[in-house]
């Protein structure tokens, strides 16, 4: 109890220091009509984004196992996780509880290299298809012996096909995830899979439910949202026996970390609101803030308090664009800039 109300007080201090942050924005998601969302044709649960070679997309992976691929304003089935998925029992589903069977796509993202598209899926491991889709492929679904709980956010180094993954807990898989948090445990891992050699390798361990990932612009460092502990860590990775460092405390428990093409980090927030109701009206409701290589706050996304934006997973920047994922919600939103 003691550590949650230290983490409790000082994120409500971080917040207060964040209203007088030189040069942080905060966008109004519903002014103008800016704001939209694509409705999902059936399943839950957007919770990444991704966009092909070509630009083409977005590309979602929802509850009932599959990857569906936006295109000509309706979606369509892109990938399944496995040859055997029961498509009378999985096609559409909603129940966490046939997760393991039909699979869970988590964290997703082409290489640009060879436009593959690389997926963790929370019961599967990592997986890949190639440019057309169909079924995935199955790459790893273990470590030093120990089997994948919760595979859950992914990033690539194109130049070297290096895919750098999260597996969140050893101990709890998706549908249990909670549980995680309330027991407080620290098995959670960052991974690398090397395509070259088809061999996987732990860069981090003893994490508190580890969960977006994202790889720095000039490949030196990882950096790692660490949901437990409502922090960013970060890793570098041209040292030699590295292990994941402080970067930056967060206000709410921190999603999935999607890199821009300037080189800046997208970090999604995703619940916590209780904390920070008695925060002035502006800052009230951060559900994505953009922080640079050093930490620094550039840009605040605000939710407002609507209901349609009480568990974002990601904030992908696009053509110009947001696109926003969930873990729960039946659509992807879009901020249109």
């Amino acid at each position: 109890m003691k550590t949650n109300n230290f983490y409790m007080i000082l994120s409500l201090l971080l917040l207060f220091c964040y209203t007088n942050l030189i040069g942080a924005s905060d966008v109004d998601l519903f002014a103008s009509g800016r704001y939209q969302q694509i409705l999902l044709p059936r399943g839950l649960g957007p919770e990444s984004i991704a966009f092909d070679c070509r630009g083409d997309g977005p590309y979602v992976g929802v509850s009932d196992g599959r990857i569906l691929k936006w295109q000509n304003r309706s979606w369509s089935e892109f990938a399944i996780p496995s040859a055997n998925r029961n498509r009378v029992l999985c096609d559409g589903t909603t129940n966490p509880n046939l997760e393991p069977i039909c699979g869970r796509p988590l964290g997703l993202k082409f290489n640009p290299a060879t436009c593959d598209l690389y997926i963790a899926d929370a019961y599967f491991g990592l997986l890949v298809v190639g440019p057309n889709g169909g079924i995935a492929r199955h790459l790893v679904n273990s470590a030093e012996g120990v089997p994948f709980r919760l595979t859950n956010a992914l990033d690539i180094d194109e130049q070297t096909g290096a895919v750098y993954f999260t597996d969140s807990s050893a101990i709890y898989q998706r549908r249990q995830y909670i549980l995680s948090f309330n027991t407080r445990e620290r098995t959670g891992r960052i991974l690398k899979y090397d395509p070259k050699i088809n061999q996987v390798s732990v860069i981090g361990r003893g994490l508190a439910f580890p969960n977006g990932v994202a790889l720095s612009k000039d490949k030196s460092f990882l950096l790692v949202a660490e949901g437990g502990t409502r922090r960013i860590l970060k890793l570098q990775l041209n040292q030699l026996f590295s292990t994941p460092q402080f970067f930056r405390q967060l206000i709410r428990s921190p999603d999935n970390v999607k890199r821009n093409q300037d080189g800046h980090f997208w970090v999604a927030l995703n619940s916590g609101r209780t904390f920070t109701n008695i925060v002035p009206n502006r800052f009230q409701d951060p559900i994505g803030i953009k922080l640079d290589q050093d930490g620094r706050i550039l840009q605040i996304l605000n939710g407002y308090g609507s209901n349609q934006l009480n568990s974002v997973s990601e904030v992908e920047e696009h053509g110009g664009n947001f696109y926003l994922g969930s873990a729960v919600k039946p659509f992807v939103g879009v901020l249109r800039v």
